[in-house]
């Protein structure tokens, strides 16, 4: 099947590794030129670039969710490199795995600890597509997909401000998808997926994940690049404002 994304100016937010690395690879054999971003991983981003085949095909560009200014900076920058861009992936977060039993107790958490963390996490993915929409109207043609995870729709403990905002790109994408002018806009919601941060949990608790999947393994990173592929290709002609989850039944 004839992707139709060669030559297709693809933005990854989030790409130096796990999920995004393997998005910009999949955009990559596909013919697409491909901007991954990054936030402190200078070295890692510009390993991602050669392995995508160099500069001629692909472009690495700092990003910072909690700075509105670095986010349409970036976005800036990707479009004068490439002279537009045609899709957005949405995939950067400010997040790490914490064990919940280490956690504090919601309401003993002060706005400083997380109000910042909602707003980059919300508002940083909304400036990012936000920065692009209008390059896309033009053309005529674009898709968005925003990542989310099966914890907006059923939590885990102490996920009140990641559960908060994922949920909140649902929402955005239930708007976007009313965009109109060839633009498509979905979410796609991994559950458990086998990348670098997940490995380093204790493997008998991926085991027993993997056991309670309906699929009977966990998603790897490549499971979820090639979704993403698609609904970001022509090949998609009219899935639009969904939550796609890549979870294995769970």
């Amino acid at each position: 099947m004839d992707l139709g994304l060669k030559d297709r100016r693809v933005l990854i937010t989030g790409a130096t590794r796990g999920i995004g690395r393997a998005t910009a690879k999949a955009f990559a054999e596909e013919g697409a030129s491909v901007a991954i971003t990054y936030h402190s991983a200078e070295d890692d981003a510009k390993s991602v670039v050669e392995e995508l085949g160099g500069s001629q095909r692909a472009s690495a560009h700092r990003l910072d969710l909690y700075d509105h200014e670095s986010v349409t900076s970036a976005v800036a920058a990707v479009e004068e490199r490439w002279g537009g861009i045609d899709v957005v992936v949405a995939n950067a977060q400010t997040f790490s795995w914490v064990d919940p039993n280490q956690l504090p107790h919601f309401e003993n958490l002060s706005v400083d600890d997380w109000f910042p963390q909602l707003r980059a996490n919300v508002e940083g993915h909304m400036l990012t597509v936000r920065s692009a929409l209008g390059g896309m109207r033009e053309r005529g043609w674009g898709r968005v997909v925003l990542l989310s995870s099966v914890t907006a729709d059923h939590g885990s403990p102490g996920s009140e401000i990641y559960s908060a905002a994922k949920a909140a790109l649902h929402g955005f994408a239930r708007g976007l998808m009313w965009t109109r002018d060839g633009i498509l806009a979905n979410v796609v919601a991994p559950g458990g997926t086998l990348t670098e941060s997940l490995e380093a949990v204790d493997p008998e608790i991926i085991a027993r994940s993997a056991q309670d999947t309906p699929s009977g393994r966990l998603s790897t990173a490549d499971d979820v690049a090639r979704l993403i592929v698609f609904l970001c290709s022509e090949a998609n002609g009219n899935v639009n404002g969904e939550v796609v989850h890549t979870a294995g039944g769970r």
